[in-house]
């Protein structure tokens, strides 16, 4: 099974001590070393969603909030998180990101957002795609959160949640 076909190239339900290329024999955390790979062409798509009360989302919807347009600024965070997740993350190489797409889809109660990242290079670029959406929901969620306040200043309808890889390519260059 490849990757984009839901495997993880472990072979079995669990990790085993083998699998955990985050640390050497003796335990110690370490960056994994991959300057023997060869350069593929990779694409990862990540998916997750903030719960909203449906007016909040009609007000996304109408881009009517005081802050100004939600899905616009929560793009532009989006594609920056991808950009500098070596920076945040502490075992990610810097890769060379090729391409991001970001796509919002509203529905009554919950903005989506979908994160797809593409790079050539030795590793993936899925931890790239997972911090441009939980990114990207944060700043839906900083750009909401005055109209999220019930009358008691609590916030009971707001999640971000189901964040997740919805699949791993991997193509061998020619």
């Amino acid at each position: 099974m490849t990757e984009s076909e839901g495997g993880d190239g472990r072979g079995g339900e669990g990790a085993t001590d083998a699998d955990l290329t985050h640390t050497d024999e003796s335990g110690d955390v370490q960056m994994v070393d991959v300057g023997d790979k060869p350069d593929t062409a990779r694409r990862a798509v990540v998916r997750g969603e903030i719960a909203l009360q449906p007016s909040t989302v009609d007000a996304i919807r109408d881009n009517d909030l005081s802050k100004g347009d939600v899905l616009a600024t929560a793009r532009v965070g989006a594609v920056q998180a991808v950009k500098h997740t070596w920076e945040t993350i502490p075992m990610c190489h810097q890769i060379p990101i090729t391409n991001v797409e970001t796509d919002f889809s509203l529905d009554e109660d919950r903005v989506e957002l979908e994160v797809a990242v593409e790079t050539t290079g030795k590793t993936g670029c899925e931890m790239e795609a997972l911090e441009g959406v939980t990114t990207g929901l944060n700043v839906v969620w900083d750009m909401v959160k005055a109209a999220e306040k019930d009358d008691d200043g609590q916030y009971p309808d707001t999640a971000i949640r189901d964040v997740r890889v919805v699949s791993k390519e991997k193509r061998e260059l020619n």
